[in-house]
């Protein structure tokens, strides 16, 4: 795997730093790098099942930063084993060896999005906060592992009204990776058990039932595409 990842300019280098420090302190500290075409885009799980007992929704956070364009890779790496680099602002090394991630071994499709009613941005961060003090509120004291990922699942996994019944933790997930901010509103699309909200700052991708009772509008592009 390369030794670093070189971008564009420092700005580009920082951006990518804030994410995979966001991941690192959510549930798993795993960031899936894939890179091409000049364009790298950073995945990280901010909810992700283990085993087949757990009812967590898989939902991940993508952003889409330029890199340098002979840039090629596809791995996994520990999110908080990324550094900025001492000699070049522009570039962040690597951490030596590579990981594997289940919620990696699965990718939304790149084509065939439909669009739905959009959701807003204060709708997104007042579910993710209710969610947070709900978590808290539920959590027993000395609670271990197991009684964690099952309050957690039963109120990220649930689907929300307010949200046109998307799983809570697609808010969860764009709030706690920094993509809420402002007044605008988020892209909803879907394509088979896959559904995407894209906000101005990176992308939140659910993977679940198709919610029939919503009608799709339009079709649309790439979710790697800003």
């Amino acid at each position: 795997m390369p030794a670093r990842l070189l971008f564009l300019d420092p700005h580009a280098a920082a951006d990518a730093m804030t994410f995979a420090g966001r991941a690192s302190r959510l549930a798993e500290d795993a960031v899936r790098l894939q890179a091409a075409g000049g364009t790298l885009a950073m995945t990280a799980a901010p909810l992700a099942p283990r085993g087949l007992l757990d009812s967590t929704p898989t939902v991940l956070a993508l952003r889409a930063l330029p890199v340098d364009p002979e840039l090629e890779c596809d791995i996994v790496v520990t999110a908080s084993a990324l550094s900025p680099s001492a000699d070049d602002a522009a570039a962040i090394d690597l951490p030596e060896s590579a990981l594997s991630a289940a919620w990696a071994g699965i990718s939304p499709p790149r084509s065939g999005w439909a669009e739905l009613p959009g959701i807003t941005a204060s709708t997104l961060a007042e579910r993710a906060q209710w969610g947070i003090a709900a978590v808290a509120e539920g959590m027993p004291q000395n609670a271990g592992e197991d009684a964690v990922r099952a309050i957690r699942a039963s109120v990220w996994g649930a689907p929300d009204a307010q949200m046109d019944d998307l799983p809570r933790g697609a808010a969860f997930a764009a709030f706690a990776m920094g993509f809420v901010a402002g007044e605008e509103t988020a892209r909803v699309l879907t394509s088979g058990p896959w559904t995407r909200l894209t906000l101005a700052r990176g992308h939140v991708l659910v993977r679940g039932p198709v919610r029939s009772g919503l009608t799709a509008v339009r079709a649309t592009g790439s979710p790697t595409a800003r």
